[in-house]
Formats: C-alpha cells, sequence, structure tokens
C-alpha cells in the first residue's frame, strides 16, 4: 500500500493531522485537501515541510 500518515509540526514535535492519506491536492495558495482510503476529507492550510515516502510519512507546517 502506499498511504501515508500526515502530521503538522510545531516546536519540532509532530502532532497526527490524518491516517492513511491517499491523495494530497492543492487547493490554492498554501491549502490542501488530504483524501484517506477510507473516504475521509481534511482541508488545510500550510506548506509541506518534508515528506518521507519510504517511512510513509508527509510533514506539514503551519505558516
Amino acid at each position: 500500500m502506499c498511504e501515508a500518515n500526515a502530521y503538522w509540526v510545531r516546536d519540532d514535535q509532530e502532532d497526527l493531522i490524518m491516517e492513511s492519506v491517499d491523495v494530497i491536492e492543492p487547493e490554492g495558495n498554501d491549502h490542501w485537501r488530504l483524501v484517506s482510503i477510507f473516504g475521509n476529507q481534511q482541508s488545510i492550510k500550510g506548506r509541506i515541510k518534508n515528506m518521507n515516502l519510504v517511512n510513509h510519512k508527509v510533514v506539514f507546517e503551519a505558516l
């Protein structure tokens, strides 16, 4: 499976946004739509800080 977990990073601490994210789509300036394999959706505002696809992790930071 190719899904990843999405996290916020704040003060070097990672907080889970969503598990099993299958789709990450841009929705305009610094807005992203996350969709899980279960059909859950969430829109967030931030930027991608890093991605580690081997570890199935996408990390966002707030603006």
